[in-house]
């Protein structure tokens, strides 16, 4: 599986690229960050970020995009600008069609370092020695990307189990229903035969 791991920002937004599957070493194929000036108007900087992910598409053709899902902080005005990149990132893969996966920042620091409050630091190690860097990937930004697509390799075995569970799970109530309802049917038609079928006589 190879995955584009991006960890959106308007100024800064990171980009990494990891092929393997869970299980096994990992490889990575690139990684890097996309910039865009903090005095130009949000417009161009979205346009930015938009040409920036599509040539890293371009370029080594992911299976699937690992977005860092959004989540509240105090800074409202960082959080829109977050928002606005991950919304650009999720634009240009499903433009493709391209399948996209969020993860929060906690699950991905636990996935990669069994810490959920683990800081950049021990993220940027654990991504250095998974992938067996000679050092960590900076900025941060770019390091939190490939921590991103590492975690979706590893967790994507567990969610397709999950997943298919919840599929056969909704397959047999489905065939529950069906039953039912034919037995339901079957019922009434037996009812209104025996109400329509001509009567014996009585002496």
């Amino acid at each position: 599986m190879r995955v584009l791991g991006v960890d959106p920002g308007l100024t800064r937004c990171g980009v990494g690229v990891v092929e393997g599957v869970a299980g096994r070493p990992l490889t990575m194929l690139g990684v890097g960050v996309v910039r865009t000036a903090a005095d130009a108007d949000i417009g161009v900087r979205l346009v930015g970020i938009e040409r920036g992910i599509e040539e890293w598409l371009d370029r080594f053709e992911p299976e699937l995009v690992a977005v860092e899902r959004v989540f509240s902080q105090h800074n409202v005005r960082t959080v829109m600008g977050t928002a606005q990149a991950s919304a650009v990132a999720m634009l240009c893969a499903s433009r493709r069609g391209i399948p996209v996966a969020l993860h929060t920042p906690s699950e991905v620091k636990a996935a990669v370092t069994g810490s959920g409050r683990a800081d950049k630091a021990q993220v940027g190690a654990m991504v250095t020695r998974l992938l067996r860097l000679s050092a960590p990937p900076k900025p941060a930004d770019a390091a939190d990307a490939l921590a991103l697509a590492i975690c979706h390799i590893w967790r994507a075995p567990a969610q397709n189990r999950l997943q298919q569970a919840v599929n056969e799970n909704r397959l047999q109530q489905a065939a529950a229903q069906n039953r039912l309802q034919q037995a339901v049917t079957e019922n009434r038609l037996q009812q209104a035969a025996a109400l329509h079928a001509p009567k014996g006589r009585t002496s």
